[in-house]
């Protein structure tokens, strides 16, 4: 007879990442841990839940644990030297601690990920299978979630969609419209829940959009507002406190190429191709700084120029006046997929005139000097030389 678990079959599980360096303090402190970046999955954790350890380096899967608090934030704040806060204690659900080989084999066949949360009839087909490893493994019915774009790893963002998930963020029918998922990915690396992210030119809302569902705050202003969440205000003189924003989002205009509304003071009716544009983008920057918390981060999407025959660095003169207040994290390229542009016409139009459609946006991602912290020491860092390979035979 099968043996089976006492997994409660309405309980969501999660399978927690470990190396062969840290499993022992999980196991010995009884405490499982994860970084920020997955962190909004361990405060989900309810005392009670199933759990399951996977380390990475010997493919070895162990369980199953049962959540013995809530998921916290630095329940022991030096644990891993402080490195994984978020944090979960946990004991073994029948006193003892069953594993099994090939753990990534397995969790394939179930069609599961270790990072994302376990569905309630996956974590009672997997916490059985830990019971009985000689037997079949149980099958189950997927429960179909909201899509949530993947989180990027390069500096390439490319997705097919100006939004995602069941829920529209922002209008895809507003001129401009920012990508949410790049702005998914700006919360989900940069912020907390609970933090608040300011979108100064929020246009169509979609940053606010994100923010309600991902359980951030927000401030939203436009000159022009065309929703009643979003507030009226010039970016130039935001009505918030110094040092009272966790991120900046922003996706300004790129010029005088669309006609964005016509408020009397809109940056979007300068041209690109004076010295005035980037002066009223840079008073934008300067308030941005003002009231971003030392540290943070600020998004910042532009687009070069193409008008009349001209082509206008406009990106390149935006990120030079963003380097005179802020630090450079990195520079994204985000492909642009949703423009008007993008058609048989004008790609046709392109080929035959010979000139490029604008093809991406640039993310820059800046951050606001901490003057308070004083400076990490310098770590030694080992780089791996590589031969390049040379073809020593001749020709006779």
């Amino acid at each position: 007879m099968m043996a089976t678990s006492a997994v409660a079959a309405e309980r969501q599980g999660r399978i927690f990442a470990c190396t062969s360096k840290t499993e022992k303090e999980c196991l010995d402190k009884m405490l499982f841990a994860t970084g920020r970046l997955y962190g909004e999955g361990v405060l989900a954790i309810k005392k009670g839940d199933p759990l399951f350890l996977m380390n990475l380096d010997t493919d070895i899967l162990y369980g199953t644990f049962t959540a013995d608090s809530a998921g916290k934030k630095n329940i022991e704040p030096k644990a891993w030297a402080g490195r994984y806060p978020y944090q979960v204690r946990v004991a073994t659900l029948n006193g003892k601690i069953l594993s099994v080989k090939g753990a990534k084999k397995v969790l394939a066949q179930m069609c599961l990920g270790w990072r994302e949360a376990l569905p309630p009839a996956a974590a009672k087909a997997l916490s059985n299978y830990l019971e009985n490893p000689d037997g079949k493994l149980e099958s189950f019915e997927h429960e179909k979630e909201d899509e949530k774009p993947r989180l990027e790893s390069t500096t390439l963002w490319d997705y097919p969609r100006q939004s995602y998930g069941k829920t529209p963020k922002g209008s895809n029918k507003y001129a401009g419209v920012t990508p949410a998922f790049a702005i998914y990915n700006m919360i989900k690396r940069y912020t907390e829940p609970g933090d608040l992210v300011l979108d100064p030119m929020a246009g169509s809302g979609t940053t606010l959009d994100v923010c309600i569902e991902e359980g951030r705050h927000y401030k939203a202003f436009d000159i022009s507002p065309i929703r009643q969440e979003i507030v009226q205000n010039d970016a130039r003189n935001i009505p918030l406190a110094d040092e009272s924003v966790d991120m900046v989002f922003i996706d300004s205009p790129y010029g005088d190429n669309i006609n964005y509304n016509n408020q009397p003071g809109n940056i979007g009716k300068i041209s690109a191709e004076t010295e005035e544009f980037y002066d009223e983008l840079e008073k934008v920057m300067i308030e941005c700084h003002r009231v971003m918390k030392p540290g943070k981060i600020i998004g910042w999407v532009i687009g070069d120029q193409w008008v009349h025959k001209k082509f206008t660095a406009v990106g390149f003169r935006v990120y030079e006046r963003l380097c005179r207040h802020f630090e450079t994290v990195d520079i994204i390229c985000l492909a642009r997929r949703g423009q008007t542009s993008n058609t048989g016409v004008w790609h046709n139009r392109a080929l035959r005139f010979n000139f490029y459609l604008r093809g991406f946006k640039y993310l820059f991602i800046m951050r606001k000097a901490n003057k308070n912290v004083l400076q990490d020491k310098k770590k030694k860092i080992r780089w791996t030389q590589y031969t390049r390979g040379i073809n020593h035979s001749t020709n006779n």
